[in-house]
């Protein structure tokens, strides 16, 4: 009787643990939800914000990218006060940061208050984009922390995707985008405001789930770590995980510093600082935030209406949400390292057909690309394509090795650097994309994008090691 019933028993308690795993990284996923509204609302208020501030388009862009400087110092020392303060604390600080952001950029009155907000906005981002997915590294076993890590990715290109539809949704209603919509206010501010239905959700889901168990081993409260790692792994499984932290500890225990980095012996940063740089830089690199930023201006450029535009958000979402649940099914099967691979060369052939597709394009009288019928098609199936391996490989990918490649002792400060590259990385795109779409234009823009994902491969192949089913005790610096 006991050999049919102990197996029972141990299927039970492990499809508990894997529940409870799941519950608690989708409410941190919201993080990463925010984390994706907040960058795509942008996205059907650049008019409005012309207009509203009268800007230029070195202006606009940085209206628009000014976000991103707060996203990297939101990283940077998120990912180094999350080791003195905790994971969930940070993401806390994140969720009030959110809400002040949503309510002031939609009140703001000049170009100078709304980039104050905005900034904001971007440190509650920054936070959120490094601490999501070191939370969800630290509470989830190895064996399927891959598709539960990439479901941070989920609520990215969800709120991506709901910040499309209510975009689209409030200018179609208004009439556009800078047409008065409620309460004597712009549709684009109400934009903003949308916002802050999932940062109060956020915030209340917080309260709820636990601080991670290897901070609160590593900062000395074994007793309230055992606890939620019994509720993650079983009783049994929780003597264990805490015997192999404390393992790690004995090795090198002192308070986590910056300088942890840096290797003793040669005085130059780790390699494995440089490859979480690296990752970092090159999901940058390839040019993707220009279509969550610069989404509906792009295919305005190529002659599409801003309805017609917004439509077209709206299904790269979509498409996108796909890309990652296959993701989710493969990560932990076939690796971390070809799926990078794969969504590099997709990229990288698909952002060439891009960039064909514009050689030999008209110019309206209004500055407009005017594309024939053939080469318009094979600019929408590109983009959608190209979006689609993105979010297969390196939009998930890149976000699941940043959380789980850095061992314990350095994790917040590998993140830290790791984060800041990302966004500083990020701002370099978003803010030079306008100037480029007037100096360049869409072929010189989208050819330095095809180099970069051409790099990406070499990058990936040289640098970066397969971490698919090692414990992050196992994870070497």
């Amino acid at each position: 009787m006991s050999t049919t019933t102990l197996p029972a028993q141990q299927q039970t308690e492990a499809s508990a643990n894997f529940s409870y795993a799941l519950l608690i990284s989708c409410v941190a996923a919201i993080g990463g939800f925010l984390f994706g509204f907040d960058s795509g609302v942008i996205n059907g208020t650049v008019d409005g914000l012309q207009q509203a501030f009268n800007s230029n388009s070195a202006g606009t862009g940085f209206n628009v990218a000014s976000m991103l400087l707060g996203c990297a110092v939101g990283a940077f020392f998120a990912g180094r006060l999350a080791d003195r303060y905790g994971r969930r604390t940070m993401l806390q600080c994140a969720g009030v940061f959110f809400v002040v952001s949503a309510m002031g950029s939609g009140l703001a009155g000049s170009s100078v208050e709304f980039v104050l907000y905005r900034m904001l906005g971007g440190l509650a981002v920054g936070a959120a984009s490094v601490m999501t997915p070191a939370y969800i590294s630290e509470v989830t076993p190895a064996r399927y922390r891959g598709a539960i890590a990439s479901i941070n990715q989920v609520g990215i290109i969800c709120g991506l995707f709901i910040a499309f539809v209510s975009n689209y949704f409030l200018a179609t209603y208004a009439g556009a985008s800078t047409e008065v919509l409620w309460w004597n206010y712009e549709a684009w501010r109400w934009m903003f405001w949308m916002e802050l239905i999932p940062a109060v959700l956020f915030l209340t889901g917080l309260c709820l789930i636990p601080e991670s168990p290897r901070y609160l081993i590593f900062n000395d409260r074994v007793e309230q770590g055992q606890k939620v790692l019994q509720r993650l792994f079983g009783a049994a499984g929780a003597r264990k995980k805490i015997a192999d932290i404390r393992a790690s500890q004995s090795i090198d225990h002192h308070r986590p510093k910056l300088s942890d980095l840096v290797d003793a012996r040669t005085g130059k940063l780790r390699r494995l600082a440089w490859v979480g740089i690296g990752l970092a830089a090159f999901q940058q690199l390839v040019g993707i935030n220009v279509v969550f930023y610069y989404g509906a201006v792009l295919w305005q450029a190529v002659g599409f209406s801003e309805a017609d535009a917004l439509l077209i958000n709206i299904a790269s979402g979509g498409l996108s949400i796909v890309a990652v649940l296959i993701t989710i099914a493969v990560i932990d099967r076939i690796g971390r390292k070809p799926l990078l691979l794969i969504g590099s060369s997709g990229m990288a052939v698909t952002l060439a057909v891009m960039t064909a597709s514009f050689v030999g394009a008209d110019t309206a009288a209004s500055g407009d690309l005017l594309l024939s019928d053939n080469a318009g098609l094979a600019a929408l199936v590109a983009a959608n394509a190209y979006v689609f391996f993105f979010n297969v490989s390196w939009g998930p990918v890149m976000w699941v090795m940043l959380g789980e490649m850095f061992p314990n002792q350095i994790r917040g400060s590998g993140l830290a650097v790791s984060g800041l590259s990302q966004w500083g990385c990020n701002f370099l795109i978003t803010m030079t994309f306008p100037i480029l779409l007037v100096s360049v234009g869409l072929i010189g823009a989208y050819g330095l994008y095809t180099l970069g994902a051409l790099a990406s491969i070499y990058f990936v192949f040289r640098a970066v090691t397969e971490t698919r089913g090692m414990e992050l005790e196992e994870m070497k610096g």
